[in-house]
């Protein structure tokens, strides 16, 4: 498999705190990869410097072959590299269609584009994607009537509506009831297979990252500690003493 993401010896400091010290990690294309980590280790820090949230101090971020440091958010998307986060972000007044809808409109054409009457194959998409993350009878349901679980499903929907080539996915079993998270992983191995779409994601449910991902890296005080495959990392003492708190 061909390196679809390629972060290279990148740093990030705020005022000062550095987040991330040369931190180097690859995604092949068609695989999921996992990042792991203690609180404060700088995986979101990361996933924001991959996504145009914030400009990096140092090191580069090639996106297929090349650098996307210099880009915000709605360039990086709109080459294929989206990111969902640990809290929601949809829209509560509007229903799992509309949302669908808007989330296609503004990676396609900003909000001019929302004065304009919602495409047939875009409904129509909107319908299936729903209904491949199991809310296609909540389609005409307000998004915030959604419990937290099927809003975490519909905002992963909302991003496959932009067929992304790369999704950063932060946390998304978190405030999940533990019967749904079965179903989650199923959808986002489906994802991966069906749909083509490489996974980049962060996760703290240690069950959950070392049955979904491919290889997993390990961050701790914002470097690197460890890499592998689920296996290599699970055994390593380093990994095991920085969630135990051992110096």
């Amino acid at each position: 498999m061909s390196v679809l993401l390629d972060v290279q010896n990148v740093t990030k400091r705020f005022g000062g705190v550095v987040a991330n010290e040369e931190v180097s990690l690859t995604v092949k294309r068609g695989e999921i990869a996992g990042l792991i980590g203690p609180n404060g280790s700088g995986k979101t820090t990361l996933f924001g410097s991959i996504a145009g949230a914030h400009a990096v101090d140092g090191g580069d971020i090639l996106f297929e072959g090349r650098s996307i440091r210099h880009l915000r958010s709605a360039p990086i998307a709109r080459r294929g590299l989206l990111r969902t986060y640990q809290q929601t972000r949809i829209y509560d007044d509007m229903t799992c269609t509309e949302n669908m809808a808007i989330s296609a409109r503004e990676a396609q054409g900003g909000l001019l584009s929302l004065l304009r009457p919602v495409p047939r194959a875009t409904n129509a998409r909107a319908g299936d994607l729903l209904g491949f993350v199991g809310l296609y009878e909540k389609r005409d349901d307000r998004a915030g009537s959604l419990s937290f679980g099927q809003q975490k499903l519909l905002e992963f929907a909302m991003a496959l509506m932009n067929e992304p080539k790369l999704l950063l996915l932060d946390e998304p079993t978190a405030g999940i009831n533990p019967t749904l998270i079965n179903g989650l992983i199923d959808r986002l191995r489906r994802a991966n297979t069906e749909l083509g779409v490489t996974l980049l994601v962060i996760e703290h449910n240690m069950r959950v990252i070392m049955n979904l991902a491919h290889r997993i890296t390990c961050l701790a005080h914002g470097r690197v500690l460890a890499e592998g495959v689920p296996e290599e990392v699970r055994n390593d003492k380093r990994v095991l003493d920085a969630y135990l708190g051992v110096a």
